[in-house]
């Protein structure tokens, strides 16, 4: 199955570097997508721009694939599964909560010159950051890439309800599966909490599983991959 994979603010695709060689070796397509105005010098690419690319990654897949997004890309995956109910076998969404219709993307920063770049490490004192020793946050900041202010200020557009039958694993990274319930049990995602078929899975690592957590994060990956195809199969 291809595995579309979108790293969230600040990365490139060269995020998944180390998870690529596990998802092949499971008999899987990794791909990972390097979006517009995430180090291409497309300082002005926009939400529509980003969401255009996915969607592109998405209608080239030779089959249905699993789209994988991290962090705030959890919205880019969701806008997928909106987009192209049809042609999605699932989402996975690690780490983070997809933005409802009419929300920003992620304005969470301040912009600075056209784009959001990297805050420094203090928002992400405690869990999030924990298992990211003093050499890995260095190597993070160093190659982290502003995102355009069009991109983090872009609106999030919903419209097709079969986006809530499309299946999600939310992956639970510096979180736990019973903490991400009470959230959506209490509101926090309005579109998870609507959607038919969530399956929670706990990651024991920090907020970037994919660096300090590659090999685990792909098994999770590939298993979910594997869950999708057999119920295609099934089906």
């Amino acid at each position: 199955m291809d595995i579309l994979l979108i790293a969230g603010l600040w990365l490139d695709g060269s995020a998944w570097d180390d998870v690529v060689p596990e998802l092949a070796a499971r008999g899987h397509r990794p791909v990972p997508l390097t979006l517009p105005g995430a180090g291409d010098g497309a300082a002005s690419a926009s939400l529509d721009d980003q969401v255009a690319a996915v969607l592109a990654a998405v209608d080239a897949a030779p089959g249905k694939p699993l789209v994988v997004g991290h962090s705030a890309a959890t919205s880019l995956a969701w806008i997928a599964a909106d987009a192209r109910p049809e042609k999605v076998a699932g989402v996975a969404l690690v780490g983070g909560f997809p933005a409802e219709d009419g929300r920003a993307y992620a304005d969470f920063f301040p912009v600075h010159d056209g784009g959001m770049p990297f805050p420094g490490w203090e928002p992400f004192d405690g869990p999030d950051a924990a298992d990211l020793d003093d050499d890995a946050r260095k190597r993070f900041a160093a190659a982290a890439l502003p995102v355009p202010e069009a991109v983090v200020r872009g609106v999030v557009r919903l419209g097709d309800e079969r986006r809530f039958e499309v299946p999600v694993t939310l992956v639970c990274p510096e979180f736990t599966p019973a903490q991400a319930r009470e959230w959506i049990a209490a509101g926090e995602s309005p579109e998870l909490a609507r959607a038919a078929h969530v399956d929670y899975v706990d990651l024991d690592s920090g907020h970037w599983p994919m660096t300090t957590r590659p090999r685990e994060l792909a098994r999770l990956l590939a298993d979910v991959a594997d869950s999708r195809a057999e119920a295609r199969r099934g089906a």
